[in-house]
């Protein structure tokens, strides 16, 4: 290292190279990771952590012009890279390593299409992790329900997060509640959980109300669910009595 060091040190002196610090550190860093890489092929998982992360951040400093703004996204990738090698070499031990991948990824892809897409950026990184929900359900529908969950109010943020700005006048509370009624309702279906119809039921009952504010007949709405309430009460209270 001092040899390559003081090598680069001089060369740059000489003007045949510029940044020799930034190119001996970039392979120092490259070279370490690929190091940790070696030793996967010995069974050692674990070092696919350091492996990819190190090569990612010394690629990163060695191509740091060329990359710019999009030196972070590989960075963020090579380590998404380390969690979904470690998932895919052992899928039903290690299917935990399914969610940092995923928001990673999400995260990486986040960086490349701000540069082209930002009024999209917030539904790419929403979606990317709901995304990864619903993969990790797959992985096993039986005990990993409960990924439906954060799996569909993800995708409903996403979607709303362009709806929002597409769509005039939207009413962004009524559909994120008519998402979470869709989410729960998946459960309930796919899942063969009654419960689930219950809160299905009320957030469908709250997402048409706020969609309904956007009319004008909605106070009329209002003014008749609670005339309804309040007779269906007073009924209970006069039948019980008689």
């Amino acid at each position: 290292m001092l040899v390559v060091g003081g090598g680069l040190a001089l060369a740059q002196a000489l003007g045949y190279l510029e940044n020799a610090s930034g190119v001996f550190w970039g392979g120092v860093f490259l070279a370490a990771g690929l190091a940790f890489l070696v030793l996967l092929f010995g069974g050692h998982w674990w070092s696919a952590f350091p492996g990819f992360s190190l090569a990612a951040l010394g690629v990163l400093i060695l191509f740091s012009d060329a990359l710019g703004d999009l030196g972070g996204a590989v960075f963020l990738g090579g380590i998404a890279l380390s969690f979904w090698y470690v998932y895919f070499t052992n899928r039903n031990e290690r299917w935990w390593a399914i969610i940092p991948a995923g928001v990673l990824t999400a995260l990486s892809l986040l960086i490349f299409a701000s540069a082209q897409f930002e009024e999209y950026s917030g539904a790419i990184v929403l979606g990317g992790i709901g995304l990864t929900f619903f993969i990790v359900y797959l992985t096993d529908t039986l005990e990993r329900w409960w990924a439906l969950i954060p799996g569909g109010v993800l995708a409903t943020l996403a979607g709303v997060t362009i709806a929002a700005q597409r769509v005039g006048g939207f009413q962004t509370a009524g559909f994120f509640f008519f998402g979470l009624a869709l989410t729960f309702l998946l459960v309930a279906v796919l899942s063969k959980m009654s419960w689930a119809y219950w809160p299905a039921a009320v957030l469908g009952i709250m997402g048409l109300l706020g969609i309904a504010s956007l009319l004008d007949f909605a106070n009329y709405i209002w003014s008749i669910a609670l005339i309804l309430a309040g007779g269906v009460m007073l009924y209970r209270y006069f039948a019980k009595g008689s």
